[in-house]
């Protein structure tokens, strides 16, 4: 990673702590989901273990929602967007180490606190290693769509309930896959390997195709 780069990732990484969506709320926010859900349920313990996966990843999905708004808005209200835009370098290039370092300190903390949570749902310690390991393939893909709807929305004053609008129906494939892939650890219907592989597969493209539609709308918002 060349000097720029660096001095990028490293910015992001502090304004994302330091701005709304920080890794404390979002972990907040994810127990605050885990916990609630349970009590309309009921006490159901074989149930709660049976749909524990699908309560894990919908709240890191909701908790993942929480700063996206700021992605892009923060530096387009101090000019540092236009001057990213200026400078000559890729700005799918810049756009994907934004969103690096976003996931760095708001998705990450969720995958090291999702085991822990885990306890609240009656999973097994097999279930729980599954549940991390597809949290942490499948929440980059979540950051790198919601950077698309950030992209759309960065120049609404309040955009937030339109960017959950705009990234929930395309993070969809994203869930199903995922909680699949924990499923299949935990009940194996099916082997785990070909949901989860599946599921790199859309992390992957979201790395490639999430930079340079969030480009192509960032250019169409300035003009």
């Amino acid at each position: 990673m060349t000097g720029w780069a660096m001095a990028l990732f490293q910015r992001d990484l502090r304004l994302s702590v330091r701005i709304g969506g920080s890794a404390l709320v979002g972990v907040l926010f994810f127990l605050a989901v885990v916990t609630v859900i349970p009590f309309g349920v009921g006490p159901d313990l074989n149930l709660l273990a049976r749909i524990g996966p699908a309560i894990l990843w919908i709240g890191a999905l909701l908790a993942t929602l929480l700063g996206l708004d700021r992605l892009f808005q923060a530096d387009r209200e101090d000019g540092t967007l236009d001057l990213m835009m200026m400078a000559g370098r890729p700005l799918e290039l810049v756009i994907l180490i934004k969103c690096l370092a976003h996931w760095i300190a708001t998705g990450l903390p969720l995958v090291v606190a999702a085991p822990l949570l885990a306890i609240f749902l009656n999973l097994d310690p097999v279930s729980m290693g599954a549940v991390t390991l597809t949290l942490l393939v499948g929440t980059p893909a979540l950051t790198l769509i919601g950077a698309i709807g950030a992209s759309l929305t960065v120049s609404l004053r309040r955009g937030g309930l339109l960017l959950a609008v705009l990234v929930i129906p395309l993070a969809i494939p994203v869930l199903i896959f995922g909680v699949s892939s924990a499923d299949a650890a935990i009940h194996d219907p099916v082997p785990f390997l070909t949901p989860f592989l599946i599921l790199c597969a859309l992390t992957l493209i979201a790395a490639v195709v999430g930079p340079i539609a969030s480009a192509a709308a960032l250019r169409f918002s300035a003009d």
